[in-house]
């Protein structure tokens, strides 16, 4: 089971915890939850009007043997207005633009999409439930 977390944060919010929203699903191949503006195709979804934010972000898929993975889905620009980093206890390993990373089995941490020209970011905490 990988279960995340949400929070939109603003520099006026920094630090609240209200309006957190939360999606999990089975570690089962073909899983998948994803975080964007587009409540059409995503679990967990930001203000509308957060456009360093794409309609679809981030793609959380679940492989063949279980194992999660992070993918930073490339959007309709060719650079990005917003950076992505995971942090997994000290370690913080920032994301390329489209690029994917293995997400620890059994392990926790944090995605925050950061925006490159206004103090927000989108806090995504997740647990990989063994």
């Amino acid at each position: 089971m990988l279960e995340l977390t949400m929070a939109a944060v603003s520099a006026a919010e920094e630090g609240a915890t209200a309006g957190m929203l939360m999606a999990d699903a089975p570690s089962e191949p073909g899983a998948v939850l994803r975080v964007g503006r587009d409540k059409s195709v995503c679990r967990l979804t930001t203000p509308d009007d957060w456009l360093f934010v794409s309609r679809v972000h981030l793609e959380f898929l679940c492989g063949p043997d279980g194992t999660w993975q992070l993918t930073w889905l490339r959007g309709s620009q060719p650079d990005p207005s917003s950076e992505v980093r995971l942090t997994i206890g000290e370690y913080v390993q920032p994301l390329t633009y489209g690029g994917t990373v293995p997400l620890p089995s059994g392990g926790s941490g944090e995605i925050i999409i950061q925006d490159r020209t206004a103090p927000r970011s989108v806090n995504v905490g997740f647990f990989h439930e063994t």
